[in-house]
């Protein structure tokens, strides 16, 4: 892909800019809700949370223009360069890292700190870009199944060593990008298939769900014999292999849930699942939260009238558990509206990828697609209790520079590629 130099500000996306600014403007204003207290609201205090955002959205804006203004050829042609960077900060993390709530994710400088895991995800997708635009590249050839699944468990890995597994989860959405690039679908059917087993197996019992399956598998040779009055020794290999594969799995999860999952982890599962119920400890934050929603109501409390989040019931409520104060103060229609905009934004990145001359440019949008879609399904799932509580930020209303600014790389160097399509040689 080779560009000429256009006019960004005539040929990027209006549509959007538009919805990145309302975004970060009323992310702020949630933050703002969240942090601050009857006795101060003075809005530039730099020493707050919300005063410090705004130099964070100061910061994101700038970075904003600097990516516009530069070549989109550069973006393709250093790709691989900036994942290996980002991949060296991941590593750098195990020898200068800053342990923060259990997690070294964090590099500190200063007063400031960096989480280079919002970055590397812009990295892994500017690679995977590089990787599938390669005109020999063929997600039917095992080969390159590898390449593209290895780009995106390094960095996973790595996070996930840290350990911040929650984060390392939105690797697995790209998934759903490689399914549009022709990755067979039946990945897609095991891997549901995989979460359904998970789920469960930890609520009743691996041996229950071990029996079920060998039922299952007796009937399905029963039924190939009675249909095709005989099974061939192929048939028999497959499906006994596939038995025997299911089985430990199943009975990997037993083992890595009591053996090797940390008992808070554990917890988590088993409040999500009914198994037991807390709203004292593990369960705090996902009970107080769901509370606050409720008391919302259909309009909201008003803005700044929101009593459970001016007294501070939900913890974290201005980065995890941001939703919170939206549907306390904001009510349903708020929630709605939010949950909407996020839509508008995702739908708006996939059609546009569609229209990209160059598979590069389309890898590359997809993946911000699916991104996108991951931090707001989960984040929301959680806030309201439908999963586990892992650490995963809402775009742009989350609390965090490195949040705001990583979500702001992705978004707009995309805005720059599509701005370029019509000007590829």
């Amino acid at each position: 892909m080779r560009s000429q130099k256009i006019n960004i500000l005539a040929q990027a996306d209006l549509t959007l800019i538009l919805i990145y600014l309302f975004l970060v403007i009323f992310g702020w204003m949630n933050i703002y809700a969240a942090a601050s207290t009857e006795s101060h609201h003075e809005v530039f205090d730099f020493g707050t949370r919300y005063g410090k955002q705004i130099i964070w959205i100061g910061l994101g804006i700038v970075i904003s223009l600097f990516l516009l203004f530069i070549d989109s050829y550069f973006y393709e042609k250093f790709a691989a360069f900036i994942y290996l960077g980002c991949l060296l900060l991941l590593v750098g993390l195990f020898l200068f890292g800053k342990n923060i709530n259990g997690a070294t994710s964090w590099y500190s400088i200063g007063g400031l700190s960096i989480q280079p895991t919002e970055f590397a995800k812009t990295g892994t997708l500017l690679a995977l870009g590089r990787l599938l635009n390669d005109k020999q590249f063929n997600f039917k050839l095992a080969i390159d199944k590898a390449k593209a699944f290895t780009i995106i468990s390094i960095p996973a890995l790595l996070i996930t060593l840290q350990p911040d597994p929650g984060s390392a989860l939105v690797y697995v959405s790209l998934i759903l990008l490689f399914h549009r690039e022709g990755l067979h679908p039946n990945i897609l059917i095991i891997g549901t298939l995989a979460i359904v087993l998970f789920l469960t197996t930890l609520v009743f019992g691996y041996l229950y769900v071990m029996i079920v399956v060998t039922i299952l598998t007796l009937c399905l040779l029963w039924y190939i014999s009675k249909v095709q009055k005989k099974i061939l020794r192929f048939e028999w290999g497959k499906i006994i292999g596939i038995f025997g594969v299911v089985i430990g799995y199943i009975y990997s999860i037993y083992y890595l849930f009591n053996h090797v999952f940390k008992q808070r982890h554990r917890d988590r599962f088993n409040v999500l699942l009914g198994l037991s119920e807390d709203t004292s400890d593990i369960g705090y934050n996902t009970y107080q939260s769901i509370k606050t929603i409720i008391s919302g109501g259909l309009s909201g409390k008003g803005y700044l009238q929101g009593d459970r989040t001016q007294g501070k019931f939900v913890p974290e409520q201005d980065t995890d558990y941001i939703f919170s104060t939206i549907g306390e103060e904001w009510g349903f229609l708020g929630c709605c509206l939010v949950v909407l905009t996020f839509m508008t934004l995702i739908l708006r990145i996939i059609r546009l990828s569609e229209k990209q001359k160059s598979t590069f440019s389309r890898v590359y949008g997809y993946g911000v697609a699916c991104v996108f879609f991951f931090h707001v399904l989960i984040n929301i799932a959680m806030v309201i209790g439908l999963f586990p509580t892992i650490g995963i930020p809402l775009p742009f209303f989350s609390y965090g520079g490195s949040s705001l600014w990583g979500f702001t790389m992705l978004l707009f160097i995309f805005i720059k590629l599509d701005a370029s399509k019509n000007y590829i040689l």
